[in-house]
């Protein structure tokens, strides 16, 4: 009997784990949270053959718990600072990127670093006054560029509930953000 189910729960984990690694990927910022999710979805699914519950659509059952697992994680792991949560590594290539990173210019000038430094930390100091459901909405959607059906699935909250805390989180920012705006182009 226990080795019919290693060798279900060996198959099951062979012809799920790239489909399943993949949509976990796309959901969390790193490679290695989406390898821990996956482990634990994984050890979910032995456990529960283990206390002999039945699973009648591995698959379905698999992504349900994975999602789940998801929500956990960004519930319970926030980021120490923004300034850590933006610094995200960018591609294979291992360089980290810093929210400056996102704004634009057109020149490397004295000038225009020491401007980028300044808007990035007037963002980043209204970022951190945000209330947290609205600054993780507005990160999520404007910065890791997730759409409101994907926060959705994320965090557990409805498309309506998503879009205004966005809102309420761009009318803030705006008006914080105003006065630095008025300083750095003299209005």
């Amino acid at each position: 009997m226990a080795d019919t189910q290693n060798d279900s729960i060996r198959l099951t984990v062979e012809k799920e784990r790239k489909r399943l690694l993949d949509f976990i990927r796309k959901r969390v910022p790193t490679q290695e949270d989406a390898e821990d999710i996956l482990q634990d979805v994984f050890f979910e699914l032995t456990n529960t053959y283990r206390l002999m519950k039945p699973v009648e659509q591995v698959a379905s059952w698999l992504f349900t718990v994975a999602r789940n697992k998801i929500t956990d994680r960004y519930r319970k792991k926030k980021p120490t600072s923004l300034e850590d949560h933006f610094a995200v590594r960018a591609g294979d290539d291992g360089d980290r990127l810093d929210i400056s990173d996102f704004l634009p210019s057109n020149s490397n000038s004295p000038e225009t670093e020491m401007m980028r430094e300044a808007i990035s930390d007037g963002l980043m100091a209204a970022l951190e006054q945000l209330p947290a459901e609205q600054r993780e909405v507005f990160i999520m959607h404007e910065i890791e560029d997730k759409s409101f059906q994907e926060i959705s699935e994320i965090t557990g909250a409805n498309v309506n509930t998503l879009l205004s805390r966005k809102r309420y989180a761009v009318l803030f920012l705006r008006e914080q953000l105003q006065s630095l705006y008025n300083d750095l182009f003299n209005t």
